[in-house]
């Protein structure tokens, strides 16, 4: 079962910090992620920067399979022009991971100019994660994490905001 956890940073570059972070403890197997978004509040809309994007992977994985039917049948433009469509209009309208919806709905909440990098975890071995990220701050915006877990996690954030502050 995986854990969403959503913590707010006063601006894009320093949640983009972070997530670089955690793609780096990923590479270390300290923690496995299914989703990592960035999501910036401007003054009237949301703006989601997306690990991956979904839009390209359907215009690639479109273009070859529109080459190889074009092949069959004797006319590869047509095939990728055709598969590079439909697969990019298939990969815009798919959501994986986090629900586009629900992290606009919760960013809405934060004040403009204010970044809020949603994590949905599979695993990770927290004592180290923490660690890791501590120094960079942040606020806990919502998780998925039992109440022990959640209060740890930010008592650990604050901590690093007070001594920043002080």
């Amino acid at each position: 079962m995986s854990d969403l956890i959503a913590i707010v940073y006063p601006n894009e570059a320093k949640a983009e910090e972070v997530r670089q972070k955690i793609l780096k403890l990923q590479k270390e197997y300290l923690i496995t992620i299914s989703d990592a978004v960035i999501a910036v509040k401007t003054e009237d809309s949301v703006k989601l920067n997306q690990l991956v994007n979904t839009t390209m992977m359907g215009a690639a994985s479109g273009s070859f399979w529109g080459l190889l039917f074009g092949l069959v049948f004797l006319n590869p433009l047509i095939g990728v022009a055709i598969g590079t469509g439909a697969g990019a209009l298939g990969g815009a309208l798919t959501d994986f991971g986090i629900k586009d919806p629900f992290m606009k709905e919760l960013t809405s909440k934060v004040k403009p100019g204010d970044a809020v990098l949603f994590l949905l975890i599979q695993n990770m071995t927290a004592d180290k994660v923490l660690n890791e990220i501590k120094d960079a701050g942040g606020t806990v915006l919502k998780t998925s994490l039992d109440e022990k877990k959640e209060q740890h996690l930010r008592d650990t954030l604050a901590a690093a905001s007070q001594t920043k502050a002080a």
